[in-house]
């Protein structure tokens, strides 16, 4: 190996191109700090920027017998500079893909929001105009949570005259909701 380390990148890549593995761990050690340095520089992901020098490496195996570079620092900076590129465009890609996909989900979540506002007040236009003892036991037991036990001895009632309060107040809501004209 120690032969590897005085050769110069043209014989390095000589030698890759004969599928020398010794030569490409030489040109790995000679270069992976830095290809490393620019992929951090342009994405500021160490975890994205390893896997992009990485991703470099693995081509410039893999297409060994086809490439050559006279000046391989350069080559290889240009290589990870072009995959970085690569990255954002896939990252920017996949936010577009998820906004058109979240974009009917939202919108369809802001018409239910709107129902259900409209629904609500609807249904309090419908009990504020109920008879005042009928309306209060609504309020009791739909909106605080009472129990009719409750809602009787809080209004000094009987529990059979709140629980029939409660079921007209059910009554009349059920007919306007059914039928709102």
């Amino acid at each position: 190996m120690k032969g590897y380390q005085q050769q110069t990148d043209a014989e390095l890549m000589t030698s890759l191109g004969k599928g020398d593995r010794h030569a490409f761990t030489e040109i790995y050690q000679r270069y992976w700090k830095k290809l490393l340095a620019i992929a951090y520089i342009h994405n500021k992901n160490k975890a994205a920027a390893e896997e992009i020098v990485q991703e470099v490496f693995i081509s410039l195996w893999n297409r060994r017998h086809e490439l050559y570079a006279d000046h391989l620092n350069a080559y290889l900076a240009t290589a990870v500079r072009l995959s970085v590129f690569k990255c954002y465009l896939r990252q920017k890609r996949r936010t577009e893909i998820i906004a058109q996909t979240a974009g009917p989900a939202t919108s369809t979540w802001d018409e239910e929001k709107i129902y259900t506002r409209f629904l609500q007040q609807h249904i309090n236009g419908i009990v504020e105009v109920l008879p005042e003892k009928c309306r209060l036991v609504f309020k009791l037991s739909r909106i605080d949570g009472l129990t009719i036990p409750e809602v009787a001895r809080r209004m000094g009632i009987a529990e059979k005259t709140a629980e029939s309060h409660l079921t007209k107040a059910l009554k009349v809501l059920k007919l306007k909701l059914n039928h709102p004209y």
